[in-house]
């Protein structure tokens, strides 16, 4: 396994047991609070069923000993009648009934015989005073504990007043260990248990999934930077889902692509740039020694130097025009848009070409026409105006004709250099505009360009918001067309 493989792993082994330990923990702890809610809500449930059940069967208690202290006339309460209810209530609650009278003495024990009430009345234990003056009060008393010190341990005490003629003579308590709430709650805590085991090993196999899936993209993009830090730019991201992994995945792809293009260019500009400076540099170097060494004659100097001197201007215009592409390309190109006469910058550009047509005897066709105002970039536009017929003296047939036509529209003016000829196929005029593209004929006819000019014409053209194409019939014409802003739009 090599460094960038060993990379990858660590990676997708620290990014993929962050995520999982993150939802495992986010799992995990709601669990845990569901549970801890879960016990709570059932504990108060519980309490509460209990407290209802026995204030329920209290009340009965309640019913029996008023009705025996109004037989006795309010003097007593009839032991052995309330005694037997007593007995049966608590066992019905499991629990104990006892009634005090309104100084918190206790004057019946249910769960207990005589000898034991005796016992605690003895001993003097007394009901909290405030106990009773709650019952009283509020019409009940309910807690659940220990009666404020009256028992040892926590039990749930319901007590309701005894009440004769519109006036409490006493306050009967019902109370129940509470330690079956106890037992219910760790029933409930281990169902609760075993279904929280069953959910979070198949949370852990939903996330484990999850979290794989979530990585894999991110693993494969790593593995594609390494790709192309090699120059290996082919790889590609698989998108399956639209969301943000799968946006990012195309995202990377689309930069992927733009990348390969890149290096692609990248790789031909060298080759193409290597291929014109050989040439030339060629030349220069042989013809240079020749004179040196001797081997051209000192009567050919003169024309072997001639061919040196256009050989170094060659490789001027190269240099040049490669500054000017790489300045458009950096968007460092300085426009600044002035109306002006496009046929003037055209009529001039021509009869800076008249040695040449003149040889060709060229007919020259659309130079006479009123003034065609454009707003755009002066020196810029007569750039383009320069390649365009410089590309078409060159590739005109002898005895042809080069004519030059306009067409307004509201916006933008279209200018058009058309030059007879043997045309261009039609593959080769989609490949006219690329850097350093010559075709085989203008390789053949023409040493003297670079296969920049097109490049930058169209570059400026579409600078200027214009649009520049080719129009070819084989062995009629080729025509070059392009637009520029038109000076009164952009005076408005």
């Amino acid at each position: 396994m090599d460094k960038a493989q060993s990379v990858s792993g660590r990676f997708r082994n620290k990014l993929f047991f962050k995520y999982f330990s993150i939802y495992a923990t986010l799992v995990l702890t709601s669990i845990f609070v569901l549970g801890v809610v879960l016990l709570v809500f059932s504990s108060r449930f519980f309490e509460r069923d209990k407290q209802s059940s026995m204030q329920k069967y209290i009340n009965q208690a309640v019913v029996i000993t008023q009705e025996s202290y109004k037989e006795n006339r309010g003097e007593f309460v009839e032991r052995a009648i309330i005694s037997m209810s007593y007995s049966i209530i608590s066992k019905v609650l499991e629990g104990e009934l006892f009634l005090a009278d309104i100084n918190g003495n206790i004057v019946f024990y249910s769960n207990s015989g005589v000898e034991e009430e005796e016992k605690l009345i003895l001993k003097g234990n007394r009901v909290p005073e405030i106990t009773i003056n709650s019952a009283i009060t509020n019409g009940y008393y309910k807690e659940t504990g220990n009666l404020m010190g009256f028992y040892n341990f926590p039990r749930y005490t319901v007590a309701v007043p005894v009440v004769a003629d519109g006036e409490a003579f006493g306050v009967l308590y019902a109370s129940c260990p509470a330690n079956d709430m106890v037992k219910f709650l760790i029933e409930m805590l281990k169902m609760f248990l075993w279904s929280a085991i069953v959910v979070f090993a198949f949370s852990c196999g939903i996330i484990y999934l999850l979290a794989a899936k979530m990585v894999k993209p991110l693993k494969v993009m790593l593995d594609a930077t390494h790709s192309f830090a090699k120059g290996d730019f082919s790889q590609r991201v698989p998108v399956s889902d639209y969301d943000e992994i799968g946006q990012l995945s195309m995202a990377f792809n689309n930069m992927a692509s733009t990348l390969a293009t890149t290096e692609s260019a990248r790789r031909s500009f060298v080759a193409n740039v290597s291929h014109e400076l050989k040439t030339p540099m060629t030349t220069i170097s042989g013809f240079v020694d020749g004179i040196l060494d001797g081997t051209i004659p000192q009567e050919k100097h003169s024309h072997y130097l001639s061919v040196v001197s256009n050989e170094c201007k060659r490789l001027s215009r190269l240099v040049r025009s490669m500054l000017d592409t790489s300045r458009i390309e950096a968007g460092e190109l300085e426009v600044n848009p002035v109306s002006f006469d496009i046929s003037e910058i055209i009529r001039q550009t021509v009869f800076s070409f008249e040695h040449a047509i003149d040889e060709a005897h060229l007919e020259i066709a659309g130079l006479e026409t009123d003034k065609v105002m454009v707003y755009a970039d002066k020196d810029l536009m007569h750039q383009v105006v320069y390649n365009l017929v410089d590309n078409a003296v060159k590739f005109v047939d002898e005895g042809g004709y080069i004519a030059f036509s306009y067409t307004d529209t509201p916006k933008m003016v279209f200018v058009s250099i058309r030059n007879s000829g043997k045309g261009i196929e039609r593959e080769e005029a989609t490949r006219l505009f690329d850097r350093f593209y010559k075709s085989d004929k203008s390789r053949s006819l023409n040493t003297s360009g670079v296969g920049l000019g097109l490049h930058i014409a169209r570059s400026i053209v579409n600078y200027h918001e214009g649009e520049i194409n080719v129009k070819s019939v084989l062995g009629e014409y080729t025509e070059f067309r392009f637009s520029v802003p038109k000076a009164q739009e952009k005076n408005d």
